[in-house]
């Protein structure tokens, strides 16, 4: 059986959905329109939960009670072990420590609601549970008014996320060409992945996990304004000098670097600087999203080096590191709000906000 679909004894259906095309498995329901996170959720069968409960085991030998010595059995926890239970048929799904924290299946779907708002706007394609239900994945499409990383180009791919039960692996989300309709169809999702967060089950998983969809360069519109602005971004013309010097007043660390720029010092400044800048600006002159309509020459192409270079270059510890960096307040943030602040003055004054001695 190696699609490895769920089937629920409880409601004799298996544990899936499609949207209008049938899986290769023939399994599960399909449906004619695409359906809200509520009702994805119950139509994959993925409307149970999981709970921690301590592991025990059994004991033998001489016991010694109230009345005198008896020869018998006893249960002893297993420190630092639980069991993952599904609530609703008390299958075991896997064994996990202390530290593991479940992210429920509701939480799953959370992380599409949070890129949208909250609103019911995520085209859900498919989503279900292998096994015994320890390991589910969602795939999705963005709506038509999700601006996603450089290029608009980009929503014609699926994002889809897996999550597991049973200990076995992170919380991943990843862009993907591949529709998900079962094990095999997931891990060729693994090997075709780009752009992807993998987050462990610690501590903070439900927060990292709703705001991972901005590491992975998804953002709302925000509001009319602010895509309007990025419209006529695309229609101001910047040259590859002027792309650099707005990359490195962007990216500059300190006020001293900064004016070692403004006085034309670049011998003074140092090497890691200089190679941070080169990496930004190599990304800028040659990546495929820098080569669009939009973006090549563009004003938006000199914004989207900026964050580009922090969501597809730069190399960050790990992917908490990068979670820290570019959404909660870090580095990254604070120098694609520089990028997004000398790009407007650009739009306003020309290259006056790039001129020095």
């Amino acid at each position: 059986m190696a699609h490895n679909i769920n089937f629920n004894e409880n409601t004799g259906r298996y544990s899936f959905f499609s949207v209008k095309q049938k899986a290769w498995h023939g399994l599960g329901q399909i449906v004619d329109q695409y359906p809200t996170s509520s009702e994805a959720i119950i139509h994959a069968g993925l409307d149970f939960e999981v709970v921690k409960s301590p592991l025990y085991t059994k004991g033998s030998g001489i016991i010694e009670t109230t009345h005198g010595i008896e020869v018998g059995s006893s249960e002893i926890e297993v420190p630092n072990c639980f069991a993952n239970i599904r609530t609703d048929n008390n299958c075991v799904l896997g064994v996990v420590g202390n530290d593991y924290h479940i992210i429920q299946n509701k939480d799953a779907f959370g992380f599409f609601d949070a890129i949208v708002g909250g609103n019911d706007g995520i085209l859900y394609e498919t989503a279900g549970a292998l096994g015994n239900g320890e390991r589910i994945f969602i795939t999705a499409k963005l709506p038509d008014y999700i601006r996603v990383g450089n290029g608009d180009d980009v929503t014609e791919k699926y994002i889809f996320l897996t999550t597991s039960h049973d200990g076995s692996g992170s919380i991943t989300a990843a862009f993907t060409p591949v529709r998900i309709v079962c094990q095999n169809t997931l891990n060729a999702a693994f090997r075709n992945m780009n752009n992807v967060v993998r987050i462990k089950h610690t501590a903070g998983a439900k927060e990292r996990l709703d705001n991972a969809h901005k590491i992975m360069g998804i953002a709302n519109t925000m509001s009319n304004k602010l895509e309007g602005v990025f419209n006529n971004w695309t229609k101001v013309n910047i040259t590859d000098h002027e792309v650099k010097k707005l990359i490195q007043l962007a990216l500059c660390p300190n006020t001293e670097t900064l004016a070692l720029i403004k006085n034309g010092a670049e011998s003074e400044i140092s090497t890691a600087f200089k190679n941070i800048v080169e990496d930004a600006f190599a990304y800028a002159m040659t990546s495929d999203s820098q080569q669009l309509d939009t973006t090549k020459g563009t004003l938006f192409g000199a914004y989207n080096a900026v964050t580009g270079y922090y969501q597809n270059v730069k190399k960050f510890k790990d992917d908490e590191d990068k979670l820290k960096n570019i959404v909660l307040g870090g580095t990254a943030q604070k120098r694609s709000q520089s990028a997004f602040d000398l790009c407007t003055s650009f739009a306003m004054d020309g290259a006056e906000i790039l001129k020095f001695n």
